[in-house]
């Protein structure tokens, strides 16, 4: 089975930095990362990434501009 298989199950992956993925159901999660508890075909899985994931920033670096914009405010 591939990334690629439209009709695979895939379910939504985030990680410490917020950050989102899709992954195939039949695979182990790969450390790092935790299920968000959304399965489904890839079009579903992206979807729902898409709805969700809005800031594209690492959430470490989203924390250091807010600190340094409220020092310089």
């Amino acid at each position: 089975m591939s990334f690629d298989a439209d009709d695979a199950v895939f379910r939504v992956l985030v990680n410490h930095e917020e950050q989102y993925s899709i992954w195939p159901d039949y695979k182990a999660i790969p450390p790092g990362w935790t299920d968000v508890g959304v399965s489904g075909d890839k079009a579903t899985c992206l979807a729902h990434v898409e709805k969700v994931w809005t800031d594209m920033r690492p959430l470490s670096l989203r924390r250091f501009m807010e600190q340094e914009q409220n020092a310089a405010g």
